[in-house]
């Protein structure tokens, strides 16, 4: 029967795919018992299409349903179809799905080893495919000295399926089921946990510097950035180098030192400590000294402690929930999206919810810790809770908790991983045994400890994952998330292909672009190019500099930045508050900063105002009459009156005019004569240097052809690039495929108060339109304000019938969009406009930056400056009409944004220039019940099609 089972894995697993158990007969399962983990796993094997996960399920399959169920097993045995078995030394079949060509994915589905593929599937394209088998041969050496002990082996397993950090519970369930057969395994299996993340090639690439010949140092940092295991790495050194791996050879000594560090390094030559700068900007968040001293000695000098030490001390310490809060966005920040889980189905088509961590290998994690909770246990990090059989008693409910704490849903107000205490109160006055509680044990004070919060908004209710999503398959395509799960290699971010590609047969919905780790120890990764701040290493709470990511995949060219005394508070009507805090004063939004209180500049209206005051109130800035007699000031913005542009700080001789559009900033021929004066309109967020509103530009020798960029020109020609417009001597009309729609001149104002002379432009600018024809009316900046200045603008319908819509300040049209005002500091953006060689900080800089944190493609970023200079941000769906799913998908994406300025976390404030970023306020669209009617068919949407959607089907969306 052993011999039997493992056939039928290997036949399921090569040849199920095209017919996913279509051929199972699903009767089979009723050999076993009714709730058994047995026949709920088999069921489980019916509604399988994935053939990795198919295979891994048939894989643990027995220890749900012991080989002794003969009945059960020769019932699946004769459903198959014969085909012949491959070989069992193949460990990398699961990995096929990763690869990117269908002729490789084919190529490896039939492979019988990895020298099978090498040929169709070239290493330096299929980098995902290969670091997973690389994975996945570290897991067969350490998992086989399990021998014949099936579930020990199952958890090792589980161990190297993760794509990220292993869970504690799961290297636990490996040191319970392991220790007494296998001493290899459990060391085996220590080491790479207690490395992970696993050491990247690029981390060596100084060494090539130690190379004598210039050759050997090119071909080092080559073959460091594109193998991906250690073997490949030595054999290219060695054929590159002509030398072997002497130990005298300083190359050989670097790289083969700072792959195996020697057990007594010498102390005057030690290398500096590992640090993790994105987990250090959690630290300063601790509020107490015991956890604030762990995370910042962890994060400085890695390997010091674990993270499972500080963990058992402050992941459950209720005072330490920001900080808390802030390592989970560092170690697995919220996305969007779930589905393909075999084991936490209720889990599946939720696709305008966020989680942490919906994957095969949480789903394969909640499975184990209900295993390793069926005995009767629920071991914590600081107390067992003893319970009755969860087999038995509420298992449904048993099974919610444990799929909830590892596939672990985020919410806006908290994104913390904790169930809701009435929730834990119920399961475990019905199902604890009270019997073994220790002494003033009770299910209430346990739940104080471990779910203190009951607030929906804050923690994980449990009877929303108790039955399936409403959602069924067909619809949740609506919404894609072609970034969860991340397809990219480890030392590669997972971007939103918004811009087409040039090969339309090949044209994936993503793009995989290299990253930098946030230091030598992080998981957390930046896109290079990217400037980033990160904590000095030695500095107090307050002292960051500067970095870039370059091209060798580490933070490079850093500058420090001036100190922030995070000590100094603010007094606001005799109340302290300190640095970093957020507050409203009157109707202004505001924040703390070093002692500095930074406020809005809104308008307000008192609340003794008479009703004539309320009747006057115009809602701009120093109460401005409402007429619309722009005037364009140095820092690029239009403004709806000199009035208001005084009243916001410019003089007279600061603002001329007109629209900032109208003029040709390159009529004054500023130029050099070997020069070409191309437009460059910009809104600068920074005043330490000039907002040129052109650039001088030379005859380039030649573009990159690799870039994907198009560009419109004035001609109503594409180009593949702005270099190349330049090179052809056009003119841009707007970056983007060329639109049908565009083709024409047809005005439209946006939400900037500058006029377009078509969608595309403004979309271009990344500005959203609030209605046809030039600008000639403004809106209020206050909800008080009255409409009379916008009474004679038609507005467009809405997008989407029901719709609850937002109005933009200054705008007079309200859109079916979610948005954000944001407060931030203009001396941050001075100094990192002075660290950047004076270059401007423009809102077009922080909107190219926004948009890599929106993961679903139906939905876009645009944005302005307001009159009362805050940064207003839009997130609005780019569909012709879009769903009500589109729009909820969307405002979804705005509350995760939302939270992460406000918390500060690194994962979005480490960004220069969003560092400058304070509190934001948020508005959300929401679409009123229609009282049952069905939802509108979803559009299809090819990801090769994004851009032209986003500029084509967004003139529908503000269409009149």
């Amino acid at each position: 029967m052993r011999v039997c089972f493992q056939i039928i894995s290997f036949l399921l697993a090569v040849n199920f795919y095209c017919q996913p158990l279509r051929a199972q007969d699903p009767s089979c399962c009723h050999h076993a018992a009714e709730l058994s983990p047995c026949r709920e796993a088999c069921d489980q094997l019916a509604t399988i299409k994935s053939e990795s996960r198919l295979k891994h399920l048939l894989q643990r399959l027995p220890s749900y349903c012991p080989e002794s169920m003969n009945e059960l097993w020769i019932c699946i045995n004769s459903t198959l179809p014969g085909v012949s078995r491959k070989s069992e030394g193949w460990v990398g079949l699961g990995c096929c799905e990763l690869a990117i060509s269908a002729e490789c994915r084919r190529e490896c589905k039939q492979a019988s080893s990895k020298n099978d593929i090498t040929k169709i599937c070239k290493k330096d394209t299929e980098k995902p495919l290969y670091s997973c088998i690389t994975k996945n041969e570290m897991g067969s050496t350490c998992c086989s000295y399990a021998g014949r002990h099936t579930t020990c082996r199952e958890y090792c397993q589980a161990i190297f399926r993760t794509d990220s950090s292993p869970t504690v519970s799961q290297i636990n369930a490996v040191k319970e089921y392991c220790q007494s057969h296998s001493a290899q395994l459990i060391g085996c299996v220590s080491n790479y946990t207690k490395s992970y993340p696993i050491r990247s090639p690029i981390d060596s690439l100084y060494c090539c510097d130690r190379a004598e010949d210039a050759h050997c140092q090119v071909a080092c940092r080559r073959i460091l950035r594109t193998m991906t295991t250690e073997h490949e790495i030595m054999e290219g050194l060695i054929d590159e180098c002509g030398s072997q791996p002497l130990p005298q050879d300083p190359l050989w000594q670097c790289f083969l030192g700072s792959a195996h560090p020697p057990a007594k390094p010498d102390v005057d030559a030690s290398p500096p400590a590992k640090m993790d700068c994105a987990k250090l900007h959690c630290c300063s968040k601790a509020n107490t000294s015991l956890c604030r001293d762990m995370c910042q000695e962890i994060s400085t000098n890695w390997g010091s402690q674990t993270w499972q030490e500080f963990d058992q001390l402050c992941e459950y310490n209720p005072v330490e929930t920001e900080l808390i809060t802030c390592l989970a966005d560092v170690r697995e920040p919220c996305q969007l999206g779930c589905k393909d889980l075999s084991y936490c189905t209720n889990f599946n088509n939720r696709p305008t919810e966020l989680f942490r961590s919906c994957n095969v290998q949480s789903d394969q994690g909640a499975m184990n810790d209900i295993k390793l909770w069926s005995n009767g246990t629920i071991k914590m990090p600081f107390m067992n809770i003893p319970v009755l059989d969860i087999r038995k008693c509420r298992p449904e409910m048993w099974k919610a908790v444990a799929c909830s704490l590892q596939i672990k849903p985020c919410h806006s107000k908290s994104r913390g991983s904790v169930i809701c205490k009435s929730d834990c109160v119920d399961i475990l006055t019905q199902c604890g045994d009270r019997k073994r509680f220790h002494e003033g044990q009770t299910p209430e004070r346990i739940c104080d400890l471990l779910s203190p919060i009951d607030d929906p908004e804050r923690c994980i209710p449990l009877h929303r994952y108790l039955t399936p999503s409403s959602l069924g398959n067909s619809i949740v395509e609506e919404v894609i998330h072609p970034c969860n799960p991340n397809p990219c290699p480890s030392n590669h971010l997972c971007q939103v292909n918004r811009k087409g590609c040039h090969d339309e047969l090949n044209c994936q919905p993503y793009f995989c672009v290299p990253g930098c780790k946030l230091g030598e120890a992080s998981e957390f990764l930046v896109q290079q190019d990217a400037r980033i701040q990160v904590p000095t290493r030695t500095g107090p709470a307050g002292c960051y500099e500067v970095c870039s990511c370059g091209p060798s995949g580490r933070l490079e060219n850093c500058v420090e930045m001036p100190c922030v005394d995070t000590s100094k508070a603010c007094i606001v009507g005799g109340q302290r508050k300190g640095h970093g805090t957020s507050f409203r004063v009157d109707c202004h939004p505001c924040s703390c900063y070093a002692g500095d209180t930074i406020c809005s500049t809104r308008e307000c209206l008192s609340v003794d105002s008479s009703d004539e005051d309320r009747r006057r109130f115009t809602g701009l800035p120093c109460g401005c009459p409402d007429k619309f007699v722009p005037v364009c000031a140095t820092n690029g913005r239009t403004y709806p009156s000199s009035c208001v542009a005084r009243c916001m700080g410019f003089q007279d001789h600061q603002f001329l005019f007109g629209h900032c559009r109208s003029s040709d900033p390159c009529s004054t021929k500023p130029c050099q004569r070997n020069q070409r004066c191309v437009t460059k309109r910009r809104v600068c967020l920074s005043d330490s240097s000039d907002c040129l509103q052109y650039e001088c530009v030379g005859r380039p020798a030649a573009c990159d052809k690799s870039s994907i960029e198009p560009a419109c020109d004035t001609d109503g020609l594409v180009h593949a690039s702005l270099c190349q417009l330049q090179q052809n001597g056009k003119a841009l009309a707007y970056m983007g495929q060329c639109q049908d729609a565009c083709r024409k001149p047809r005005k439209v104002c946006g939400h900037n108060g500058e006029t377009y002379n078509t969608v595309c432009e403004a979309f271009s600018d990344r500005v959203a339109v609030d209605y046809e024809g030039p600008c000639h009316a403004v809106g209020g900046v206050s909800d008080l304000a009255s409409d009379s200045a916008c009474s004679s603008i038609p507005c467009p319908p809405l997008s989407t019938p029901g719709c609850v819509p937002v109005t933009p300040p200054g705008a007079c049209c309200p859109l079916c969009a979610s948005m954000l005002q944001i407060l931030w500091n203009k001396d941050q953006m001075n100094t990192f406009s002075k660290l950047n060689r004076n270059q401007p900080v423009t809102v077009h800089d922080v909107l190219q930056i926004l948009r890599l944190h929106v993961s679903v493609p139906q939905c876009d970023v645009f944005g302005y400056l307001s009159f009362d200079h805050q940064l207003v941000v839009l997130i609005a769906p780019v569909d012709q009409q879009p769903t009500p799913l589109q729009i909820e998908a969307c405002s979804k994406e705005a509350e995760k944004i939302d939270s992460l300025i406000n918390y500060a976390s690194p994962t979005l404030v480490s960004h220069v220039p969003l560092s400058a970023f304070l509190t934001s306020e948020i508005q959300t669209s929401t679409i009123r019940s229609s009282g049952g009617a069905p939802p509108s068919p979803p559009l299809p949407l090819g990801p090769c099609l994004l851009l032209g959607l986003l500029l084509a089907a967004a003139l529908d969306l503000h269409r009149a």
